[in-house]
Formats: C-alpha cells, structure tokens, sequence
C-alpha cells in the first residue's frame, strides 16, 4: 500500500480513491449481526416471511453495511509515513438511501475531501464514501467519513 508524506496532504483534497473491490452480502452473515447486535427483525432473517414484503427477500441491516466500511478501507485507505495507529473518528453525516438485498455485491467508492493536522502528528481525513450495490442505480448509503491518523 503506498504511504504519503505528511507534508503532501495538500494533494490529497478532492483526490478520487480506487474504489474497494465487490463484496457479495450472505444470509449466514446476516444472521451473525442479527446475534451480535440483538436486531433480530424478520426482514433481515426470515426469508420466507421477508419474501412477501416489498423487498422481495431478506435485506443486510443498515448498521451492517455501514460497518463494512472497516474492510473496504483496507483497499482504499491513505496511510500517512509514520502512521502507527488509525481510529475512526465519526460521521459528519449518514444516510442510507437503498436497501441490500441478501446475495447482492456491494463495493465503496470513496473521495478524500481532506486530510488536515488537527495537533502535532494527528491527522483528520473527511472521506466521501458511496457504498454501490451491484447493478442498481440507487446506492446502499452514502455518508462523510472522518478517521484519525497518529505519525510517529
């Protein structure tokens, strides 16, 4: 993964990310959120019941999808040199605009808005992020992403 001097942040304003690669969304890992968060709601895992509501099927929670963000950044993130630790910092905004139907791939698109110094050798990235859903012109959410980077 290629690292960027700090003093080179400047270029990274409005930069457009590699988008991460396709994810395909299962039923096993649905269920595995359901239990670690206790949203059992029948939308999410009961396909039969699902199957007759206006999404057809089963859908990923909301919240799952967002927390896909932690592995589609591996793919797209902008390490500074030095970086010996990155936290997530927040949201500016959310929203999530599609549902994603179990079995659908879904990949993030994200643009670093910027990065700045927030104090000596802590750096805030405010990444656009645009999570695609395969095939379908409405994206799964869209949200302004902020992390934190610590340089050594």
């Amino acid at each position: 993964m290629k690292t960027i001097n700090p003093e080179d942040i400047g270029q990274y304003k409005d930069h457009e990310l590699a988008p991460s690669e396709w994810f395909t969304v299962t039923q096993e890992q649905v269920n595995q959120f359901a239990d670690c968060t206790h949203d059992h709601q029948f939308i999410h895992i009961d396909p039969e019941k699902a199957a007759e509501t206006p999404f057809g099927g089963t859908i990923a929670h909301g919240f799952l999808t967002l927390s896909m963000l932690a592995h589609f950044a591996e793919q797209f993130a902008v390490p500074l040199e030095g970086t010996y630790m990155g936290v997530n910092y927040g949201f500016d905004s959310i929203r999530f605009l599609a549902p994603v139907r179990v079995g659908k791939r879904i990949r993030a698109q994200a643009k670093m808005l910027e990065i700045i110094e927030k104090r000596p050798k802590q750096y805030m990235s405010r990444m656009d992020i645009t999570v695609e859903i395969e095939g379908e012109e409405k994206p799964a959410l869209k949200a302004v992403w902020l992390t934190m980077q610590m340089v050594a």
